[in-house]
């Protein structure tokens, strides 16, 4: 059983963005997250992290999240700049950094849907990818549920698609944590990442949110070719998620640029 845990103890101050920080609201923001056997992770990060396990049905299962969303209004926090908006996915497992202590996320990549990849991709070395990345959505305003999510993404690293509904009798259930918050704090609230750069050396950065106020949702189709590829979700267990949570639209503020651990 996961430990118990209260959001306000996670709720930091907003650190004040300076030089090149980003600040961006993320539309039809969707957490897909499935539980899979610990053993399928090994060699996926270095030994300064451990997977931040969940006891399942007495077996400990290790959570990966599938993370779409629109970027739109991504532009600079600290200074007039354009505007921009893109399609995005991110692949995140759950760990634990073992020097910190810290409970973080481990990014497999992202794809980007925008020709701004170039920044992050070839100037950061980030484990970012081209796709077209497509939005089918319709969102209910009196009760805030959507009544379609549909989402694909085309990409030779990560092609994607996945279809979503939601409605009011659609509960939080979460095996492995003692109650709902402590779950939330888990899949939602990790302020810092790490990856392999594509120059293979380890890489890392932050970002700040206030408390996301996603709701539950039930997953109708996914088809995630990177999950299968690796072995971690195969095909046929990618209908049956641990948990699916959208939130309409939420603000980010990213730190940048990323820093290089070595």
């Amino acid at each position: 059983m996961q430990e118990s845990r209260k959001l306000e103890d996670y709720l930091v101050q907003r650190p004040k963005p300076k030089g090149i920080d980003v600040l961006c609201g993320l539309k039809h923001f969707a957490i897909i997250t499935y539980a899979v056997p610990a053993d399928r992770f090994k060699g996926i990060f270095p030994d300064r992290f451990r997977l931040d396990v969940v006891e399942i049905d007495g077996q400990d299962m290790g959570l990966i999240s599938v993370v779409p969303f629109i970027d739109v209004d991504f532009t600079s926090a600290v200074f007039p700049f354009p505007k921009f908006k893109m399609g995005q996915t991110n692949y995140r497992i759950y760990i634990i950094d073992t020097e910190t202590g810290e409970r973080c996320v481990w990014f497999l990549g992202t794809t980007l849907d925008s020709w701004t990849l170039m920044v992050p991709r070839y100037l950061w070395n980030l484990p970012w990818h081209a796709g077209r990345i497509s939005f089918d959505c319709s969102l209910n305003e009196s009760t805030g549920l959507y009544e379609k999510y549909r989402m694909e993404t085309s990409s030779s690293w990560a092609e994607a698609s996945v279809e979503l509904v939601q409605s009011e009798s659609d509960e939080l259930d979460f095996p492995g944590f003692p109650d709902v918050e402590s779950a939330l704090v888990y899949l939602t609230h990790p302020l810092a990442g790490f990856y392999y750069r594509r120059d293979n050396k380890l890489g890392t950065y932050r970002v700040w949110h206030k408390e996301l106020e996603v709701k539950p949702a039930k997953l109708k189709s996914a088809n995630f070719r990177l999950l299968s590829d690796l072995g971690i979700v195969k095909e046929l267990e990618q209908s049956a998620p641990y948990s699916v949570l959208i939130e309409p639209i939420n603000e980010f503020t990213i730190y940048l640029p990323p820093t290089v651990i070595g």
